[in-house]
């Protein structure tokens, strides 16, 4: 197939802006949309190999699929190999059996499932997920696998006019797809194959409807297609929905890029970027575990270290991995003698035995006792985790009228009258995961016989989302009053700023060591406003209690065994500022309404995190922002005996 330069160039732009985003994302904001010209271009590659090969009666599904093994995992498996070395002796076992699941997926190319099944309530950080980045492969995989089969069954029935017609309704009907996923499933959107194959399918149609452009509109045209491409990088963040039609101004951008057929610009065909381009599969493979070495391991400016090493790194995995040639096979019988086959059986293996085995490594026999004392306490609290997670899956039934929900389905509802019926109006808790939590520790503390939590993970009043559970609850207590009191709980720093103006997230606080100060911090009117206003409409049915948000440490596993258990931990200079000015701003705020009170949970705990964070016996923090079994324990004694009783 004929070499294109503007390809390759436009290849280096992507990697490029995927680097900057992840090293210094406040540069270049949107350079997540490198991975959407990754598959514009996948697309077009690939769909130029299929209807070439079946124009010409020679198309080979296997040799297809052993040409892209060949492309795609000696360099992949190389960096899983070297990542279980350095993980077998510096990571912790936790961390290094994450690892080896996360190796064993992305092997597998699954990785974009299994990011996507962990985007929920016990997700670690993200900047601690070395194979992250694998997601985009996986998805390029799936289509790999899937397309060619597709259109080599669909070419026995159809002729070529036609399929190249179907690619086109295929491009429709996914980008259709994504807009609508994208707004109802968003993790499910960004991570998964349905929603991101318009991406490759828009590339497949412009190999197969290319432009016949004179030689004064082609410059115009490439020039449209940068600046869509551009403007996205710059425009969009990671705070926007994402792909859905946004994604269209670097799709599209691409499209028409690769329809200028401009090979001699000076833009994509120059030497920097030539060479960037050819190795640019590589620099992507290499960059994302740079990152996560940053973040766990080295101090602020890594970004000027990183990004060197992730070319240098890159073109060494290019020119002594990546080039090499295999065997190309096209038949059945032959696929033994497909050596990377063997490497992605190999290391898969080594990456579950990882998983299975817990992690055993090197870490643990060269640490102190009190580390290993305190790696315990961590360990235990991790199993305990899983084990309540695997046992509740997501919801909790104490009793018939103690549970706790994640939405509000008929056969609910129908409960809930029967609970009113019997014991008359109940304690409604309400809210996201932070909600989950108080539910835990009022039914720990309280024993009356009706309370009921219906709280959901990454579900907030501010934020509409149609499979949350807020407007079900509004409807169900302006129809019949069943509750007597609600309280309401959220997780703290979505009501917040960083210094950017963002919405706030929980890297304001992790991605800082303990001896960094918080700064720039302030609280998200527009969030708070919002929240404010639906707790309002809720109290003109039954009253209300805004339980405030709680402080959140953000202190790491990993912070953590640098210091062992018997340390006094504090929280970062600043850091219980912005929690303090979010309760004020609330209480000054709050309607003047006798059914609508608000709550200070800071006050009434009184973390002291030299003593509530962990013992060298017990940690009371499954992560970042949510209380662990003993946590909810510890901390239920802390509530008042009348929280219950609504008195304004």
């Amino acid at each position: 197939m004929h070499f294109r330069s503007d390809i390759n160039g436009l290849r280096a732009i992507a990697v490029i802006a995927v680097l900057l985003f992840h090293f210094q994302p406040t540069w270049l904001p949107g350079g997540f949309a490198g991975v959407d010209v990754f598959f514009v271009i996948s697309g077009y590659l690939m769909t130029a190999i299929i209807f070439n090969g079946l124009q010409q009666q020679k198309f080979s599904l296997i040799g297809f699929y052993v040409a892209r093994a060949n492309r795609i995992i000696p360099a992949l498996a190389a960096l899983c190999s070297v990542l279980l070395l350095l993980g077998y002796l510096y990571l912790t076992p936790i961390e290094f059996r994450t690892l080896g699941k996360h190796v064993a997926s992305s092997i597998g190319f699954i990785s974009n499932i299994t990011y996507w099944l962990e985007s929920g309530y016990f997700a670690s950080a993200s900047k601690e997920k070395w194979l992250l980045h694998t997601w985009s492969l996986s998805v390029e995989w799936q289509f790999y696998l899937i397309y060619p089969l597709v259109l080599s069954l669909l070419a026995y029935v159809f002729s070529l006019k036609i399929l190249k017609r179907l690619v086109i309704a295929a491009t429709l009907l996914g980008l259709a797809y994504s807009i609508i996923t994208t707004r109802l499933w968003p993790e499910a959107a960004y991570f998964l194959f349905p929603a991101r194959a318009w991406e490759m399918l828009i590339g497949g149609v412009a190999f197969l409807y290319p432009f016949t452009l004179k030689a004064q509109h082609k410059l115009p045209v490439e020039w449209l297609g940068l600046l869509l491409i551009l403007s996205s990088y710059l425009l969009f963040s990671e705070h926007n929905p994402w792909p859905g039609y946004l994604a269209l101004a670097p799709v599209v951008g691409t499209f028409l890029v690769i329809q200028a057929q401009r090979e001699n610009s000076v833009v994509t065909n120059n030497i920097v970027l030539q060479k960037i381009g050819s190795s640019s599969y590589s620099i992507y493979l290499w960059h994302w575990p740079l990152v996560v070495l940053g973040y766990l391991f080295l101090p602020h400016y890594w970004f000027a270290i990183g990004v060197p090493l992730s070319f240098i790194f890159g073109w060494l995995s290019y020119q002594y991995i990546e080039s090499f040639r295999f065997k190309k096979l096209v038949r059945v019988f032959d696929l033994y003698k497909a050596v990377p086959l063997y490497f992605a059986v190999s290391v898969a293996l080594l990456g579950a035995v990882v998983f299975v085995t817990n992690g055993k490594n090197y870490w643990l026999q060269r640490q102190s006792d009190i580390i290993k004392q305190t790696y315990q306490v961590i360990s235990q609290n991790v199993a305990a985790q899983k084990q309540q997670a695997s046992e509740e899956d997501g919801l909790q039934q104490l009793t018939a009228c103690r549970f706790n929900i994640d939405k509000l389905t008929a056969p609910y509802r129908a409960k809930l009258k029967q609970c009113f019926n019997q014991y008359g109006k109940g304690i409604l808790i309400l809210g996201d995961s932070h909600a989950i939590d108080l539910f835990s520790t009022v039914t720990t503390k309280f024993n009356d016989a009706f309370i009921v939590g219906i709280t959901s993970v990454g579900c907030r009043p501010h934020k509409y989302d149609p499979n949350c559970q807020y407007n079900d609850v509004k409807r169900l207590i302006t129809e019949q009053p069943l509750f007597k009191h609600i309280i309401f709980e959220q997780g703290g720093f979505y009501l917040l700023r960083d210094k950017q103006g963002n919405n706030g997230s929980r890297a304001m606080f992790s991605r800082l060591a303990l001896s960094e100060p918080v700064t720039g911090i302030s609280v998200n009117t527009d969030n708070v406003n919002k929240v404010m206003q639906y707790l309002t409409e809720l109290s003109n049915f039954t009253p209300v209690t805004w339980f405030g948000s709680r402080l959140e440490p953000h202190i790491s596993t990993r912070q953590i065994l640098q210091r062992g258990c018997n340390y006094a931990f504090t929280l970062r200079d600043g850091q219980q500022q912005p929690f303090d000015e979010l309760d004020q701003y609330i209480s000054r705020h709050l309607p003047a309404d006798k059914k609508l009170r608000f709550i200070s949970q800071n006050a009434l705990m009184q973390f002291d995190f030299s003593r509530d964070l962990l013992s060298c016996q017990e940690k009371f923090w499954d992560d970042g922002d949510h209380f662990s079994q003993l946590g909810k324990v510890r901390f239920s004694q802390r509530l008042p005996n009348e929280l219950l009783r609504f008195a304004n």
